[in-house]
């Protein structure tokens, strides 16, 4: 095969690559956006100081036999969900997150975006907020979508294989048309 057949063959798959780049990246600018801007908010949302996520408080205690049974603190938490956000809130947890090094207990549900913090000895309420950062997951990873739409996880299976495999894509063609031009200019020398 001649050096000018060679340069040919390449500058067709140079062209091939470009334009599967240029066609994926106007099809899935906006997904591509929303997910970078989500992944740095979940980036910072230790740091962001109580507006993406709550801090987590301390408690009295992280003496575990000193702490009130996880129904009992299940029941208080459930309490102050229901007298100090709302009582027409769901109650159903999604988990309880224990911090034993901080003597407090998390309880996050799984309706809405609320978390509640209690004292692990006594079962003082610590903290009410809302977890912004699980919306911002949620939209993220698109599960928000299963959650309006009641789909129980396949538009966040369909969502996440087509962004990983775009992403691939990019990857690939992008680094080819960055190193095509060099390969043919070295070739041509």
């Amino acid at each position: 095969m001649s050096t000018q057949t060679k340069r040919k063959k390449q500058a067709k798959v140079l062209r091939q690559f470009r334009s599967i780049h240029r066609a994926m990246g106007a099809l899935l600018f906006v997904f591509f956006f929303v997910i970078s801007i989500s992944g740095v908010l979940l980036g910072i949302k230790k740091n962001s100081g109580d507006l993406l996520l709550p801090k987590t408080q301390t408690g009295t205690s992280s003496d575990l036999t000193q702490w009130l049974p996880l129904p009992k603190l299940q029941e208080k938490a459930i309490a102050v969900l229901r007298d100090s956000v709302s009582a027409d809130l769901s109650p159903r947890l999604d988990r309880i997150d224990v911090r034993q090094e901080k003597g407090v207990v998390k309880f996050i549900f799984a309706d809405h975006y609320y978390g509640i913090q209690l004292d692990g000895v006594t079962g003082t309420l610590l903290h009410i907020g809302k977890r912004r950062s699980d919306v911002v997951e949620n939209i993220h990873d698109g599960s928000i979508l299963d959650n309006y739409l009641g789909t129980e996880g396949y538009i966040k299976l369909i969502y996440t294989i087509i962004m990983g495999v775009a992403l691939l894509l990019f990857t690939i063609t992008g680094f080819w048309l960055w190193y095509g031009p060099k390969r043919m200019r070295k070739n041509r020398d």
